[in-house]
C-alpha cells in the first residue's frame, strides 16, 4: 500500500476519505510515533537527559501541527515589541532547508541555501540571527557574538527539547487541530495536552478555526495585514496593494499553506491564478511563468528569487505584518522572568 503525502495530508483536514484499511495503517503508525514522542519528553522532564539552559530568557514560537500556521510572522512581531519594551532580543533558528550544516551568523546578503529563508528575514529586520541544528550552540554563539543581547527567540523551538526555555508561544491557523490526531494519522507532532504545560502562555490563531475543545489558555486572533507593496528588483519602486484591484495577477506561494496567501489577495479585490509550491521551495528561473500579468509573491519566497528578478519589472513582493487581537500581553507574561536570570 502506498499513500501519496498529499492524499494523507487532505484526510487530515476532511478533503479526502481513506479506507478502513489505510486509516487503521495511518493510526498503527501513529501509536508508535506517540510512544517516541513520549519516551523522548520523560526523559527531559525526569532530568535523564539535561536540557541547555542559557544565560538570557528564551522564548519560543512553535506549532503544533505540521506546516507553517504563521509562526514567522508572530516571531517577528514579538521581537519588534520586545524592542519597544526595551529588551535586546536575537533570534536563533534551525535553518530549516538550507544546505550548509553547522552554526552561522545571518547577513542580509546571505544565500537562503547556506541560512534558510526565514532567518533571512528576521536579519531584514536589523535583528541578530544565528542558525544551528542544535539551538543552544546557535545561542551560544549568538551571544558570544552579540553580548548585550539579553533575551532570544527560538524560532520553530517547540519540539526541541534540548533547549530550556522559559516560555511558549503556540502558533496555528484557520485549519485549527485537523482530525485532532497524530502524525501520520493527523497533523499533530504532539498530543493537544502538550497545550496544557505550564510554559505555554497563550495561542496565536490565526483565522477562524471551526473547532471546540481548545485548552484553558488565552486565545489571541491575528490577522495579516499587507504593507506596502515593491517591486523585487527595485525595492525603492513602491505600489499599494489596493493598487491591483481588479486586476488579474499570478500570485506564487511556497509556504506552509499557500492558499491562506491568494485568499489574502483576493479579500483586497485582486483576480489571483495561484501556483502554490512546498514549503521551503527553493525557486528556480523556470518555476516562474513567462507573463505580463503582475507577479505577486511572499518575502520568504522573494529572498529565493532575488538573485534570478533582473530583468522582471512585473515581479512583486506583498510583506505582511502581524495584527493581534487583543493585543499581545508581552509584558505580563515576561514578568517575574528575568530575575531568573539574574
Amino acid at each position: 500500500m502506498i499513500f501519496r503525502p498529499e492524499q494523507v495530508e487532505a484526510s487530515w483536514y476532511g478533503r479526502v476519505r481513506l479506507s478502513l484499511l489505510e486509516k487503521a495503517l495511518l493510526h498503527s503508525l501513529s501509536w508508535i510515533y506517540a510512544a517516541v514522542i513520549g519516551l523522548r519528553r520523560y526523559l527531559y522532564q525526569s532530568g535523564i537527559i539535561k536540557p541547555v539552559r542559557l544565560p538570557v530568557p528564551v522564548l519560543v514560537v512553535g506549532n503544533l501541527i505540521v506546516g507553517g500556521a504563521g509562526k514567522t510572522p508572530v516571531a517577528r512581531a514579538l521581537a519588534q515589541q520586545l524592542k519597544a519594551l526595551g529588551w535586546r532580543p536575537g533570534i536563533i533558528s534551525r535553518g530549516y532547508g538550507r544546505q550548509v550544516p553547522g552554526v552561522r551568523a545571518v547577513g542580509i546578503g546571505d544565500s537562503p541555501q547556506h541560512v534558510g529563508d526565514e532567518p533571512l528575514l528576521y536579519a531584514q529586520d536589523g535583528f541578530p540571527v544565528f542558525v544551528g541544528e542544535k539551538r543552544s550552540e546557535a545561542g551560544r554563539a549568538l551571544l558570544a557574538a552579540n553580548p548585550s543581547v539579553n533575551i532570544l527567540i527560538a524560532d520553530d523551538g517547540l519540539q526541541h527539547l534540548a533547549l530550556a526555555r522559559d516560555l511558549e508561544v503556540v502558533v496555528f491557523d484557520q485549519r485549527g487541530i485537523g482530525n485532532g490526531s497524530l502524525l501520520p494519522a493527523g497533523p499533530l507532532r504532539e498530543p493537544l495536552s502538550r497545550l496544557n504545560e505550564s510554559l505555554v502562555r497563550g495561542l496565536i490563531i490565526q483565522g477562524n478555526p471551526d473547532q471546540t475543545g481548545w485548552p484553558a489558555l488565552p486565545r489571541l486572533g491575528m490577522t495579516l495585514k499587507p504593507q506596502s507593496v515593491y517591486a523585487l528588483n527595485q525595492p525603492e519602486r513602491q505600489v499599494t496593494l489596493a493598487s491591483f484591484a481588479g486586476q488579474s495577477v499570478l500570485a506564487l506561494a511556497g509556504i506552509g499553506h499557500p492558499e491562506r496567501f491568494f485568499n489574502m489577495l483576493r479579500e483586497c479585490g485582486l483576480k489571483v491564478e495561484g501556483l502554490s509550491f512546498p514549503d521551503h521551495h527553493h525557486f528556480k528561473p523556470q518555476d516562474i511563468p513567462l507573463s505580463r500579468l503582475p507577479v505577486l509573491m511572499t518575502e520568504k519566497d522573494a529572498v529565493k528569487c532575488r538573485d534570478f528578478a533582473k530583468g522582471h519589472d512585473n515581479w512583486f513582493v506583498v510583506p505582511v505584518k502581524a495584527i493581534f487581537s487583543p493585543a499581545l500581553p508581552l509584558a505580563k507574561w515576561l514578568k517575574g522572568i528575568e530575575k531568573r536570570h539574574r
